[in-house]
């Protein structure tokens, strides 16, 4: 039977006991229980607490925060300059996809519209804006961020931080990462590495490789080289190249196992293999001056 970590009494059907949030090692029958016994529990709890948010940090996430193209299905390439966000929209549409619908459109002498939504494309920078506040209208997430970014951009870095916060509020892990900028450079904020690190890891946590990769670097910075390596591996393995030469340095240093080296390998082969296709081939190429 369940019994205040406090003062002892039984959990029944009147008495409801909770768990500790940090922790969940121990329950409590009020707020009076839990503060009084604070004292006693404190350091266990921050212990536990430290382990229980490592479980969830150091976990590989299954894909980059880009995820997929909403028209070929296929992961989307870190790389940014291999995308084109539609203000129409606010989809990240691969440049295969791109490619293709322009190649169908000339053909067909049609004129240019989105490939997902089928809008007409903006024909200035005015006209991108105003699509742009028409999706920040209606709370989207990607457009409230793209419009932090142009503040940021314009030197109206309070700005900047309103929207990246607000985008960051409704769960776009591309603001965490800007906001954790933000607190690093003191821009529109006081400068706070707490701050900053939290935000590192949230976007982290979502998938965002070069976030993922700048706490490594900070874990490197203080001499923690475990924590430093295992945010190395995770960023590699989706993807992302800075991380990849991290870690055969590591390896190279004595701090990356052989076993560790291959399967970092591996998936770092893997996730860019998945971006792969024939039609992003043939855009690239399109592409080259």
């Amino acid at each position: 039977m369940m019994r205040c970590a406090s003062c002892g009494i039984a959990g029944a059907d009147e008495i409801k006991l909770k768990d500790c949030s940090a922790c969940k090692l121990v329950k409590y029958c009020g707020v009076k229980c839990q503060k009084d016994h604070r004292p006693q529990h404190k350091k266990e709890c921050k212990e536990r607490a430290a382990e229980l948010r490592d479980e969830i940090l150091f976990k590989q996430p299954e894909s980059t925060h880009r995820g997929d193209c909403p028209i070929c299905c296929l992961p989307l390439p870190i790389d940014t300059d291999k995308s084109t966000l539609m203000s129409c929209c606010c989809k990240l549409i691969c440049d295969g996809c791109d490619y293709a619908n322009v190649i169908r459109e000339v053909r067909e002498k049609l004129d240019r519209k989105c490939p997902f939504c089928r809008h007409p494309v903006p024909k200035s920078d005015e006209e991108f804006k105003r699509n742009i506040l028409k999706r920040i209208d209606v709370n989207d997430a990607v457009a409230i961020r793209q419009m932090g970014g142009y503040r940021n951009q314009k030197g109206d870095y309070d700005g900047a931080i309103e929207y990246f916060k607000k985008a960051a509020g409704l769960g776009d892990l591309g603001a965490h990462y800007e906001l954790s900028v933000m607190y690093r450079k003191g821009k529109g904020v006081e400068k706070d590495e707490k701050k900053m690190v939290y935000h590192l890891e949230k976007a982290a946590i979502g998938g965002v490789p070069f976030a993922r990769h700048n706490l490594g670097c900070i874990e490197e910075e203080s001499g923690r080289m475990d924590r430093a390596t295992k945010h190395f591996i995770i960023a590699a393995k989706l993807g992302y190249d800075h991380s990849m030469k991290a870690v055969k340095a590591g390896f190279n240093g004595g701090l990356v196992s052989k076993e560790e080296l291959a399967a970092a390998l591996r998936g770092h082969q893997a996730a860019v293999d998945a971006t792969k296709s024939p039609q992003r081939d043939e855009a690239e190429l399109a592409r080259k001056p």
